[in-house]
Protein backbone atom coordinates (compact mmCIF):
# COMPACT_ATOMS: atom_id res chain seq x y z
CA UNK A 1 0.00 0.00 0.00
CA UNK A 2 2.77 2.21 1.01
CA UNK A 3 4.31 1.58 -2.78
CA UNK A 4 1.44 2.50 -4.54
CA UNK A 5 0.48 5.93 -2.17
CA UNK A 6 4.19 6.92 -3.22
CA UNK A 7 3.74 6.13 -6.99
CA UNK A 8 0.54 7.54 -7.68
CA UNK A 9 1.06 10.59 -4.81
CA UNK A 10 4.38 11.11 -7.13
CA UNK A 11 2.60 11.21 -9.86
CA UNK A 12 -0.01 13.82 -8.93
CA UNK A 13 3.20 15.77 -7.76
CA UNK A 14 4.76 15.32 -10.91
CA UNK A 15 1.39 16.74 -12.80
CA UNK A 16 2.09 19.74 -10.40
CA UNK A 17 5.45 20.37 -10.28
CA UNK A 18 5.29 20.13 -14.55
CA UNK A 19 3.25 23.73 -14.64
CA UNK A 20 6.63 25.71 -13.93
CA UNK A 21 7.81 24.66 -17.25
CA UNK A 22 4.37 27.10 -18.81
CA UNK A 23 4.86 29.80 -16.05
CA UNK A 24 4.99 33.22 -17.77
CA UNK A 25 6.69 34.59 -14.10
CA UNK A 26 4.22 37.34 -14.40
CA UNK A 27 1.88 38.39 -11.64
CA UNK A 28 -1.19 38.08 -14.00
CA UNK A 29 0.28 34.26 -14.83
CA UNK A 30 1.07 33.33 -11.21
CA UNK A 31 -2.47 34.44 -9.68
CA UNK A 32 -4.53 33.91 -12.65
CA UNK A 33 -2.69 31.81 -15.74
CA UNK A 34 -2.69 34.79 -17.88
CA UNK A 35 -6.41 33.43 -18.11
CA UNK A 36 -5.49 30.71 -20.47
CA UNK A 37 -7.13 27.90 -18.95
CA UNK A 38 -9.48 25.47 -21.08
CA UNK A 39 -12.93 24.91 -20.26
CA UNK A 40 -12.83 21.22 -19.24
CA UNK A 41 -10.31 22.03 -16.70
CA UNK A 42 -11.83 24.98 -14.78
CA UNK A 43 -14.80 23.00 -14.45
CA UNK A 44 -12.89 20.15 -12.96
CA UNK A 45 -11.07 22.10 -10.81
CA UNK A 46 -13.17 24.17 -9.88
CA UNK A 47 -15.67 21.97 -8.71
CA UNK A 48 -12.72 19.27 -7.18
CA UNK A 49 -11.69 22.45 -5.63
CA UNK A 50 -15.15 22.79 -3.81
CA UNK A 51 -15.26 19.78 -2.92
CA UNK A 52 -12.09 18.37 -1.95
CA UNK A 53 -11.53 17.32 1.77
CA UNK A 54 -15.22 17.95 2.46
CA UNK A 55 -16.57 15.49 0.28
CA UNK A 56 -14.11 12.96 1.13
CA UNK A 57 -13.75 13.68 4.78
CA UNK A 58 -16.41 15.98 6.37
CA UNK A 59 -19.37 14.71 3.72
CA UNK A 60 -18.37 11.19 3.98
CA UNK A 61 -18.36 11.37 7.74
CA UNK A 62 -21.85 12.76 7.99
CA UNK A 63 -23.49 10.48 5.77
CA UNK A 64 -21.68 7.90 7.74
CA UNK A 65 -23.30 9.42 10.70
CA UNK A 66 -26.72 10.60 9.62
CA UNK A 67 -27.79 8.43 6.71
CA UNK A 68 -30.06 9.17 4.09
CA UNK A 69 -31.34 12.38 5.58
CA UNK A 70 -27.89 13.97 4.36
CA UNK A 71 -29.11 13.63 0.64
CA UNK A 72 -30.79 17.58 1.45
CA UNK A 73 -27.97 18.99 1.97
CA UNK A 74 -26.11 18.20 -1.14
CA UNK A 75 -29.28 18.78 -3.15
CA UNK A 76 -30.34 21.64 -1.49
CA UNK A 77 -26.17 22.75 -2.07
CA UNK A 78 -25.88 21.79 -6.01
CA UNK A 79 -29.48 23.79 -6.46
CA UNK A 80 -28.08 26.77 -4.71
CA UNK A 81 -24.84 26.92 -6.48
CA UNK A 82 -26.52 26.22 -9.75
CA UNK A 83 -29.09 29.58 -9.49
CA UNK A 84 -26.04 31.70 -8.12
CA UNK A 85 -24.13 30.50 -11.44
CA UNK A 86 -26.20 31.59 -13.49
CA UNK A 87 -26.33 35.03 -12.86
CA UNK A 88 -22.44 35.43 -11.76
CA UNK A 89 -20.26 33.41 -14.01
CA UNK A 90 -19.97 34.96 -17.07
CA UNK A 91 -20.05 38.12 -15.72
CA UNK A 92 -17.38 38.36 -13.23
CA UNK A 93 -15.20 37.05 -15.95
CA UNK A 94 -15.74 40.04 -18.30
CA UNK A 95 -15.51 42.34 -14.67
CA UNK A 96 -12.06 40.23 -14.33
CA UNK A 97 -10.57 41.33 -18.30
CA UNK A 98 -12.39 44.78 -18.05
CA UNK A 99 -10.64 45.66 -14.32
CA UNK A 100 -7.45 43.87 -15.21
CA UNK A 101 -7.34 42.68 -11.33
CA UNK A 102 -5.57 39.89 -10.52
CA UNK A 103 -7.48 38.72 -7.17
CA UNK A 104 -11.00 38.56 -6.23
CA UNK A 105 -11.45 41.32 -4.01
CA UNK A 106 -9.91 43.55 -6.81
CA UNK A 107 -12.26 42.85 -9.08
CA UNK A 108 -15.07 43.45 -6.92
CA UNK A 109 -13.80 46.37 -5.69
CA UNK A 110 -12.84 47.64 -9.54
CA UNK A 111 -16.00 46.28 -10.97
CA UNK A 112 -16.81 49.04 -13.52
CA UNK A 113 -13.71 49.46 -14.55
CA UNK A 114 -10.72 52.17 -13.52
CA UNK A 115 -13.09 54.75 -13.31
CA UNK A 116 -14.69 53.17 -9.93
CA UNK A 117 -11.93 52.32 -7.50
CA UNK A 118 -12.75 51.60 -3.88
CA UNK A 119 -8.95 50.58 -2.32
CA UNK A 120 -10.42 50.70 1.31
CA UNK A 121 -13.51 48.19 -0.19
CA UNK A 122 -10.49 45.78 -1.41
CA UNK A 123 -8.67 45.90 1.90
CA UNK A 124 -11.80 45.00 3.78
CA UNK A 125 -12.49 42.10 1.39
CA UNK A 126 -8.61 40.88 1.44
CA UNK A 127 -8.33 40.99 5.16
CA UNK A 128 -11.70 39.26 5.49
CA UNK A 129 -10.31 36.56 3.10
CA UNK A 130 -6.92 36.34 4.51
CA UNK A 131 -8.50 35.16 7.81
CA UNK A 132 -10.88 32.68 6.68
CA UNK A 133 -9.31 31.29 3.34
CA UNK A 134 -6.27 30.44 6.37
CA UNK A 135 -8.56 28.95 8.25
CA UNK A 136 -10.28 26.62 5.23
CA UNK A 137 -6.63 25.57 4.30
CA UNK A 138 -5.67 24.01 7.82
CA UNK A 139 -8.82 22.27 7.32
CA UNK A 140 -7.56 20.98 4.55
CA UNK A 141 -4.57 19.99 5.62
CA UNK A 142 -6.35 18.41 9.19
CA UNK A 143 -8.36 16.12 6.82
CA UNK A 144 -4.96 15.00 4.91
CA UNK A 145 -3.47 14.30 8.11
CA UNK A 146 -6.36 11.74 8.89
CA UNK A 147 -6.60 10.15 5.91
CA UNK A 148 -2.61 8.87 6.41
CA UNK A 149 -3.01 8.74 9.85
CA UNK A 150 -5.59 5.56 9.35
CA UNK A 151 -3.90 3.91 6.57
CA UNK A 152 -0.02 4.60 6.71
CA UNK A 153 -0.15 5.25 10.97
CA UNK A 154 1.41 8.78 10.48
CA UNK A 155 0.94 10.86 12.73
CA UNK A 156 -1.44 13.96 12.49
CA UNK A 157 1.15 16.25 12.85
CA UNK A 158 3.28 14.58 10.10
CA UNK A 159 0.83 14.18 7.44
CA UNK A 160 0.20 17.94 8.05
CA UNK A 161 3.47 18.99 7.59
CA UNK A 162 4.06 17.20 4.37
CA UNK A 163 1.10 18.10 2.96
CA UNK A 164 2.51 21.56 4.08
CA UNK A 165 5.45 21.07 2.68
CA UNK A 166 3.74 19.84 -1.06
CA UNK A 167 0.96 22.84 -1.26
CA UNK A 168 4.76 25.21 -0.96
CA UNK A 169 6.13 23.30 -3.82
CA UNK A 170 2.86 23.29 -6.05
CA UNK A 171 2.61 26.89 -5.01
CA UNK A 172 6.08 28.21 -5.92
CA UNK A 173 6.23 25.73 -9.32
CA UNK A 174 3.32 26.93 -11.05
CA UNK A 175 0.80 29.61 -8.74
CA UNK A 176 -3.02 28.54 -9.86
CA UNK A 177 -1.23 26.47 -13.08
CA UNK A 178 -0.44 23.72 -10.82
CA UNK A 179 -3.27 24.07 -8.68
CA UNK A 180 -5.46 23.32 -11.80
CA UNK A 181 -3.55 20.96 -13.23
CA UNK A 182 -3.87 19.13 -10.28
CA UNK A 183 -7.28 19.54 -9.49
CA UNK A 184 -8.20 18.06 -13.08
CA UNK A 185 -6.01 14.77 -12.79
CA UNK A 186 -7.23 13.86 -9.10
CA UNK A 187 -10.90 14.55 -9.91
CA UNK A 188 -10.91 12.04 -12.53
CA UNK A 189 -8.91 9.63 -10.81
CA UNK A 190 -11.11 9.55 -7.22
CA UNK A 191 -13.92 9.41 -9.54
CA UNK A 192 -12.97 5.96 -10.73
CA UNK A 193 -11.56 5.19 -7.64
CA UNK A 194 -14.85 5.86 -5.84
CA UNK A 195 -16.94 3.38 -8.76
CA UNK A 196 -14.58 1.01 -7.68
CA UNK A 197 -14.96 1.13 -3.71
CA UNK A 198 -19.04 1.22 -4.83
CA UNK A 199 -19.03 -1.70 -6.50
CA UNK A 200 -17.11 -3.97 -4.38
CA UNK A 201 -18.91 -2.58 -1.19
CA UNK A 202 -22.12 -3.39 -2.68
CA UNK A 203 -21.28 -6.57 -3.58
CA UNK A 204 -19.66 -7.31 0.16
CA UNK A 205 -22.61 -7.14 1.82
CA UNK A 206 -24.86 -9.24 -1.33
CA UNK A 207 -26.36 -6.58 -3.53
CA UNK A 208 -28.33 -3.39 -3.27
CA UNK A 209 -31.49 -5.27 -1.88
CA UNK A 210 -29.06 -7.05 0.89
CA UNK A 211 -27.67 -3.46 1.51
CA UNK A 212 -31.15 -1.60 2.29
CA UNK A 213 -32.26 -4.17 4.14
CA UNK A 214 -29.50 -4.45 6.62
CA UNK A 215 -30.06 0.06 6.55
CA UNK A 216 -32.98 -0.56 7.67
CA UNK A 217 -32.36 -1.84 10.82
CA UNK A 218 -29.96 0.80 11.85
CA UNK A 219 -33.19 3.00 14.10
CA UNK A 220 -33.47 6.87 11.63
CA UNK A 221 -31.01 5.82 9.04
CA UNK A 222 -33.24 5.69 6.21
CA UNK A 223 -35.26 8.36 7.09
CA UNK A 224 -35.62 11.37 4.60
CA UNK A 225 -35.70 14.62 6.65
CA UNK A 226 -34.11 15.06 10.41
CA UNK A 227 -36.35 14.84 13.29
CA UNK A 228 -35.27 17.63 14.58
CA UNK A 229 -36.38 20.33 12.49
CA UNK A 230 -37.65 23.57 13.40
CA UNK A 231 -41.14 23.27 12.22
CA UNK A 232 -42.73 19.41 11.41
CA UNK A 233 -43.70 17.77 8.11
CA UNK A 234 -42.95 19.33 4.97
CA UNK A 235 -42.71 22.96 6.18
CA UNK A 236 -39.66 21.78 8.35
CA UNK A 237 -38.43 19.93 5.11
CA UNK A 238 -38.50 22.67 2.79
CA UNK A 239 -36.77 25.39 5.68
CA UNK A 240 -33.82 22.66 5.64
CA UNK A 241 -33.31 22.82 2.18
CA UNK A 242 -33.51 25.98 2.04
CA UNK A 243 -31.15 26.97 4.36
CA UNK A 244 -28.76 24.47 2.71
CA UNK A 245 -29.85 26.06 -0.74
CA UNK A 246 -28.05 29.04 0.64
CA UNK A 247 -24.88 27.43 1.31
CA UNK A 248 -24.58 26.30 -2.48
CA UNK A 249 -25.42 30.07 -3.27
CA UNK A 250 -22.32 31.07 -0.92
CA UNK A 251 -20.06 29.25 -3.71
CA UNK A 252 -19.50 32.95 -5.60
CA UNK A 253 -18.48 34.25 -2.09
CA UNK A 254 -15.48 31.66 -1.92
CA UNK A 255 -12.54 33.28 -4.00
CA UNK A 256 -10.43 30.27 -4.17
CA UNK A 257 -13.40 28.64 -6.05
CA UNK A 258 -14.02 32.02 -7.92
CA UNK A 259 -11.11 32.47 -9.59
CA UNK A 260 -11.25 29.01 -11.33
CA UNK A 261 -14.12 31.46 -13.65
CA UNK A 262 -11.26 34.23 -13.42
CA UNK A 263 -9.17 31.74 -15.49
CA UNK A 264 -11.07 30.79 -18.27
CA UNK A 265 -9.85 31.51 -21.57
CA UNK A 266 -12.38 33.28 -23.10
CA UNK A 267 -11.87 36.36 -25.72
CA UNK A 268 -14.05 38.88 -24.94
CA UNK A 269 -13.39 41.05 -28.18
CA UNK A 270 -15.64 38.39 -30.07
CA UNK A 271 -19.00 38.54 -29.69
CA UNK A 272 -20.79 37.32 -26.36
CA UNK A 273 -22.01 33.84 -28.05
CA UNK A 274 -18.24 32.57 -27.76
CA UNK A 275 -18.07 33.98 -24.08
CA UNK A 276 -21.10 31.79 -23.68
CA UNK A 277 -20.15 28.98 -25.02
CA UNK A 278 -17.00 28.67 -22.93
CA UNK A 279 -18.67 29.34 -19.66
CA UNK A 280 -21.15 26.71 -20.84
CA UNK A 281 -18.62 24.05 -21.23
CA UNK A 282 -16.95 24.65 -17.67
CA UNK A 283 -19.99 25.23 -16.14
CA UNK A 284 -21.51 21.54 -17.54
CA UNK A 285 -17.99 20.38 -16.77
CA UNK A 286 -18.50 21.28 -12.94
CA UNK A 287 -22.12 19.65 -12.20
CA UNK A 288 -21.75 16.99 -14.03
CA UNK A 289 -18.75 16.29 -11.83
CA UNK A 290 -20.32 17.27 -9.40
CA UNK A 291 -23.64 15.35 -9.20
CA UNK A 292 -21.86 12.10 -10.20
CA UNK A 293 -19.29 12.12 -7.38
CA UNK A 294 -22.27 13.29 -4.55
CA UNK A 295 -24.08 10.24 -5.60
CA UNK A 296 -21.14 8.02 -5.28
CA UNK A 297 -20.25 9.30 -2.11
CA UNK A 298 -23.54 9.56 -0.78
CA UNK A 299 -23.82 5.84 -1.17
CA UNK A 300 -20.60 5.20 -0.45
CA UNK A 301 -20.57 6.66 3.29
CA UNK A 302 -24.16 4.39 3.75
CA UNK A 303 -22.34 1.51 2.72
CA UNK A 304 -19.55 2.38 5.14
CA UNK A 305 -21.92 2.05 8.07
CA UNK A 306 -22.67 -1.14 7.35
CA UNK A 307 -18.89 -1.98 7.45
CA UNK A 308 -17.81 0.23 10.40
CA UNK A 309 -20.78 -0.51 13.37
CA UNK A 310 -19.04 1.06 15.92
CA UNK A 311 -20.35 4.60 16.29
CA UNK A 312 -19.80 4.98 19.61
CA UNK A 313 -15.97 5.45 19.44
CA UNK A 314 -15.34 5.95 15.89
CA UNK A 315 -14.76 8.99 14.49
CA UNK A 316 -17.30 9.42 11.42
CA UNK A 317 -14.76 11.39 9.81
CA UNK A 318 -12.23 8.05 8.79
CA UNK A 319 -15.40 6.70 7.39
CA UNK A 320 -13.70 6.97 3.52
CA UNK A 321 -10.11 5.28 4.11
CA UNK A 322 -11.17 2.89 7.00
CA UNK A 323 -13.32 1.49 4.37
CA UNK A 324 -11.45 1.27 1.44
CA UNK A 325 -8.51 -0.35 3.78
CA UNK A 326 -11.00 -3.10 4.67
CA UNK A 327 -12.63 -3.87 1.08
CA UNK A 328 -9.78 -3.37 -1.14
CA UNK A 329 -6.15 -4.50 -2.12
CA UNK A 330 -3.08 -2.20 -0.97
CA UNK A 331 -2.66 -1.17 -4.40
CA UNK A 332 -6.19 0.61 -4.81
CA UNK A 333 -6.22 1.62 -1.21
CA UNK A 334 -3.26 3.69 -2.03
CA UNK A 335 -4.33 4.81 -5.45
CA UNK A 336 -7.66 5.99 -3.28
CA UNK A 337 -5.49 7.41 -0.42
CA UNK A 338 -3.05 9.16 -3.27
CA UNK A 339 -5.96 10.49 -4.55
CA UNK A 340 -7.94 11.68 -1.02
CA UNK A 341 -4.38 13.13 -0.24
CA UNK A 342 -3.64 15.40 -3.43
CA UNK A 343 -7.10 16.38 -3.29
CA UNK A 344 -7.11 17.99 0.11
CA UNK A 345 -3.00 19.60 -1.72
CA UNK A 346 -4.85 21.09 -4.42
CA UNK A 347 -7.16 22.77 -2.95
CA UNK A 348 -4.93 23.54 0.10
CA UNK A 349 -3.11 25.06 -2.38
CA UNK A 350 -5.96 26.99 -4.14
CA UNK A 351 -6.95 29.03 -0.80
CA UNK A 352 -3.04 29.56 0.06
CA UNK A 353 -2.23 31.26 -3.43
CA UNK A 354 -5.94 32.96 -2.64
CA UNK A 355 -3.95 34.40 1.31
CA UNK A 356 -1.16 35.71 -0.62
CA UNK A 357 -3.07 37.54 -3.68
CA UNK A 358 -4.93 39.29 -0.54
CA UNK A 359 -1.47 40.27 0.99
CA UNK A 360 0.48 40.86 -2.13
CA UNK A 361 -2.19 42.54 -4.00
CA UNK A 362 -5.10 43.34 -1.57
CA UNK A 363 -4.51 44.55 1.62
CA UNK A 364 -0.66 46.20 1.54
CA UNK A 365 -0.54 50.02 0.83
CA UNK A 366 1.82 49.18 -1.83
CA UNK A 367 1.07 45.87 -4.55
CA UNK A 368 4.01 43.70 -4.46
CA UNK A 369 4.79 42.85 -8.43
CA UNK A 370 7.95 40.96 -8.09
CA UNK A 371 7.35 37.13 -8.49
CA UNK A 372 10.14 36.28 -5.75
CA UNK A 373 8.33 38.33 -3.08
CA UNK A 374 5.03 37.21 -3.86
CA UNK A 375 6.25 33.52 -3.77
CA UNK A 376 7.77 33.83 -0.30
CA UNK A 377 4.61 35.65 0.79
CA UNK A 378 2.61 32.54 -0.26
CA UNK A 379 5.43 29.93 1.44
CA UNK A 380 4.87 32.32 4.61
CA UNK A 381 1.19 31.93 4.15
CA UNK A 382 1.52 27.55 4.03
CA UNK A 383 3.44 27.83 7.73
CA UNK A 384 1.14 29.72 9.32
CA UNK A 385 -1.57 27.68 7.80
CA UNK A 386 0.41 24.38 9.25
CA UNK A 387 0.59 26.02 12.26
CA UNK A 388 -3.33 26.61 12.17
CA UNK A 389 -3.92 23.07 11.41
CA UNK A 390 -1.92 21.73 14.30
CA UNK A 391 -3.40 23.81 16.93
CA UNK A 392 -6.61 22.52 15.38
CA UNK A 393 -9.56 21.27 17.74
CA UNK A 394 -12.69 21.33 15.24
CA UNK A 395 -13.68 19.12 13.11
CA UNK A 396 -13.62 19.45 9.08
CA UNK A 397 -16.73 19.68 8.59
CA UNK A 398 -17.14 22.27 11.45
CA UNK A 399 -14.28 24.36 10.39
CA UNK A 400 -15.09 24.15 6.14
CA UNK A 401 -18.79 25.00 7.20
CA UNK A 402 -17.74 28.40 9.36
CA UNK A 403 -15.43 29.25 6.51
CA UNK A 404 -17.75 28.70 4.03
CA UNK A 405 -20.57 30.59 5.96
CA UNK A 406 -18.56 33.06 6.65
CA UNK A 407 -17.37 34.49 3.08
CA UNK A 408 -20.59 34.24 1.25
CA UNK A 409 -22.54 36.07 3.60
CA UNK A 410 -20.01 38.70 3.40
CA UNK A 411 -19.12 38.79 -0.41
CA UNK A 412 -22.20 37.02 -2.09
CA UNK A 413 -24.59 39.84 -1.79
CA UNK A 414 -22.15 42.46 -3.33
CA UNK A 415 -21.27 40.16 -5.87
CA UNK A 416 -24.80 39.55 -6.91
CA UNK A 417 -25.88 43.55 -6.92
CA UNK A 418 -22.84 44.16 -9.14
CA UNK A 419 -23.82 41.54 -11.29
CA UNK A 420 -26.90 42.49 -11.85
CA UNK A 421 -26.26 45.85 -13.05
CA UNK A 422 -25.99 47.76 -9.39
CA UNK A 423 -23.70 50.39 -8.44
CA UNK A 424 -23.39 50.49 -4.06
CA UNK A 425 -20.78 52.79 -2.99
CA UNK A 426 -17.95 52.07 -0.88
CA UNK A 427 -19.47 52.44 2.15
CA UNK A 428 -22.50 50.89 1.73
CA UNK A 429 -20.62 47.51 -0.12
CA UNK A 430 -18.38 47.82 3.33
CA UNK A 431 -21.29 47.87 5.02
CA UNK A 432 -22.55 45.21 3.30
CA UNK A 433 -19.67 42.86 3.38
CA UNK A 434 -19.01 43.21 7.24
CA UNK A 435 -22.64 43.55 8.28
CA UNK A 436 -23.25 39.79 6.28
CA UNK A 437 -20.23 38.41 7.83
CA UNK A 438 -20.94 39.25 11.70
CA UNK A 439 -24.52 38.60 11.58
CA UNK A 440 -23.40 35.10 10.16
CA UNK A 441 -20.87 34.68 12.84
CA UNK A 442 -23.10 35.75 15.31
CA UNK A 443 -26.30 33.36 14.22
CA UNK A 444 -23.24 30.60 14.29
CA UNK A 445 -21.90 31.21 17.96
CA UNK A 446 -25.21 31.77 19.30
CA UNK A 447 -26.42 28.12 18.92
CA UNK A 448 -28.90 29.16 16.04
CA UNK A 449 -27.58 27.88 13.01
CA UNK A 450 -29.61 24.30 14.19
CA UNK A 451 -31.99 25.88 13.37
CA UNK A 452 -31.36 27.28 9.51
CA UNK A 453 -28.02 27.90 8.45
CA UNK A 454 -26.12 30.86 9.64
CA UNK A 455 -25.56 32.15 5.68
CA UNK A 456 -29.26 32.75 5.64
CA UNK A 457 -29.67 35.73 8.06
CA UNK A 458 -26.18 36.83 7.18
CA UNK A 459 -26.79 37.28 3.31
CA UNK A 460 -30.15 38.64 3.73
CA UNK A 461 -28.82 41.49 5.99
CA UNK A 462 -26.04 42.00 3.32
CA UNK A 463 -28.67 42.81 1.06
CA UNK A 464 -30.65 44.51 3.48
CA UNK A 465 -28.11 47.20 3.76
CA UNK A 466 -27.97 47.71 0.08
CA UNK A 467 -31.84 48.33 0.22
CA UNK A 468 -31.16 50.98 2.99
CA UNK A 469 -29.28 52.93 1.06
CA UNK A 470 -31.07 52.61 -2.38
CA UNK A 471 -34.16 54.06 -0.15
CA UNK A 472 -31.67 56.92 1.45
CA UNK A 473 -30.59 57.52 -1.78
CA UNK A 474 -34.17 58.27 -2.82
CA UNK A 475 -35.01 60.23 0.02
CA UNK A 476 -31.93 62.83 -0.39
CA UNK A 477 -32.96 63.54 -4.29
CA UNK A 478 -36.25 63.72 -3.96
CA UNK A 479 -36.48 65.23 -7.17
CA UNK A 480 -35.46 61.83 -9.19
CA UNK A 481 -39.43 60.69 -7.30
Amino acid sequence: MLISFLFFLTLFVAVGLSSYFFSQKTKQDYYLASGQIRPSLVGLSAVATNNSGYMFIGLMGYVYAVGLQAMWLMVGWILGDFIASSFVHKRLKAATVRSGEVSYAGVLSHWYGAGQKSDQLQRVIGIISLLFLLAYAAAQLVAGAKALQVLLDVPAWAGAAVGAILVALYCVAGGIRASIWTDAAQSLVMIAAMVILLWVALEGMGGFEASVTQMKQIEGFLDWFPKELLLPGAAGAILFVLGWMFAGFSVIGQPHIMVRFMTLDADLTDPVSSRVSNMTRARSWYYLWFILFWGLATGVGMLSRLYIADTGSFDSELALPTLAQQLLSPAFVGLILAGLFAATLSTADSLVLGCSAAISHDILPDKIENTALIKFTTVAVTGLALLWALLNGASVLDLVILAWSGLGSAFAPLLLVLCLGGRPGQNTSIGMVISGLIVALLWRYGGLHSVVYEGVPGMLAGFAIYGMSLVLRSNSNPVQK
